[in-house]
C-alpha cells in the first residue's frame, strides 16, 4: 500500500504559499492609513523638487519669458564659477563650521553640566531648551532689535552700565556682521546639541564607570577613556543634524544683516536671484545643489542614528 501526498494545489494559491497570502493582507491593511500621508508628502515636497530640476536646465528670466530657452547645465556651470554664487558658498561653509562646532562644545558643556544631580536640575532643563523652541524669525528678530541694538540694545546698555558714559557703544551688526548671524544662531542651536548630547551621557553603563571610579581613576580619565568614546555617535550625529540645518538655513541672515556685508550664504543668494534678478533657471540649479549637499548630510546623519538603533538594541 502507497501513501500519496495530499495535492500541493490545495496548499498553495496561485503559485504562492497560502500562508503567504493573509501576512501580504495584514502588511497591506497596517500601510494602508499611511497613503494619504505618503501622497500628500510626495504632492508637496517632489513634484516642486522635479519642477525645479526641469526649470534648472533653462536660461530662464521672468522678466523676458518669451526668450526662454534650453541651456542644459549652463545654470550649473556659471552657479560654480560666479564670483558672486562662490563667495556665498564659502559664507556658507564658514557659517555652518563656525556654528556647528561652537554650538557642539557649549551643548557638551551643558549636557555635563545637567548630568549631574542638583536641586532644581529640572528647571534649568527647561530654561535651557526654550531658545530653541522660538520660531526662527522671532528670535533672530530678537537679537536684531533687543540684544544688537547700538542705541537701545541689551549689550550698549550693559556697556553704558559697567564704562559710563564714554563706554565704547559698538554698532554690532555694522562692525561685525557676521559674528552676529552666527551668535544669534548658535544660541539657538545650543539647546538641540545639548539635548542629543544629554541623551548620549545619560546611556552610559554606570557600572563601568563606577569600576573606573574604585580603580582610581580621575574625573578627566574617565571623561576621555569612557565618555568621549561612548559619545562619538552622538557628536556626529549633532553635527550632521546641525549642518543640514545650517546650511539652509535664511531666517537669520535675511532678518539681521539681509545678506549685506558679507553675510550673503547660498540660500539667500538663490533668494536675490530669484525674486530680485528674476532669473529663474540660475536659481533653479542653485537650489538643487544645495538640496543634493542636504541630501549627502542627510544619508550620512540617518546611518548614524540607524547605528545608535543597532547599538542599544545589541545591549
Amino acid at each position: 500500500m502507497t501513501l500519496t501526498s495530499p495535492p500541493r494545489a490545495a496548499a498553495t494559491v496561485s503559485g504562492r504559499p497560502a500562508a503567504r497570502r493573509p501576512n501580504r493582507m495584514r502588511a497591506w491593511a497596517t500601510r494602508a492609513p499611511l497613503l494619504p500621508a505618503l501622497i500628500f508628502m510626495i504632492i508637496v515636497t517632489q513634484l516642486p523638487f522635479v519642477a525645479t530640476l526641469v526649470i534648472s536646465f533653462f536660461d530662464w528670466n521672468a522678466l523676458y519669458p518669451d526668450q526662454r530657452r534650453f541651456a542644459a547645465f549652463a545654470n550649473y556651470g556659471e552657479v560654480l564659477t560666479n564670483p558672486e554664487l562662490r563667495k556665498s558658498v564659502g559664507t556658507t561653509i564658514l557659517l555652518t563650521v563656525t556654528v556647528v562646532l561652537v554650538s557642539l562644545v557649549l551643548g557638551l558643556l551643558l549636557a555635563l553640566l545637567l548630568d549631574r544631580r542638583f536641586r532644581g536640575r529640572a528647571v534649568v532643563r527647561t530654561m535651557l531648551i526654550a531658545p530653541f523652541l522660538l520660531v526662527p524669525i522671532a528670535a533672530a528678530l530678537m537679537w536684531k532689535h533687543l540684544l544688537f541694538n547700538p542705541e537701545y540694545g541689551l549689550f550698549n546698555g550693559i556697556l553704558n552700565a559697567i564704562g559710563g558714559e564714554g563706554a565704547i557703544q559698538p554698532d554690532w551688526i555694522s562692525e561685525m556682521p557676521l559674528l552676529a548671524v552666527e551668535a544669534a544662531l548658535i544660541w539657538q542651536w545650543t539647546p538641540f546639541m545639548m539635548l542629543i548630547l544629554l541623551a548620549g551621557l545619560q546611556s552610559r553603563d554606570s557600572e563601568l564607570i563606577e569600576a573606573a571610579r574604585m580603580d582610581g581613576a580621575s574625573g578627566w580619565q574617565i571623561f576621555v577613556h569612557i565618555t568621549l568614546p561612548h559619545m562619538r555617535r552622538y557628536l556626529e550625529l549633532g553635527v550632521l543634524l546641525g549642518s543640514i540645518y545650517i546650511v539652509q538655513n535664511f531666517d537669520a541672515v535675511f532678518t539681521i544683516t539681509s545678506g549685506g556685508l558679507g553675510t550673503a550664504n547660498l540660500p539667500y543668494t538663490i533668494y536675490q536671484t530669484f525674486y530680485q534678478a528674476h532669473e529663474n533657471g540660475l536659481a533653479s540649479a542653485a537650489g538643487v545643489i544645495v538640496v543634493i549637499g542636504s541630501l549627502i548630510l542627510a544619508t550620512f546623519a540617518l546611518r548614524v542614528v540607524s547605528s545608535l538603533f543597532r547599538e542599544e538594541v545589541s545591549r
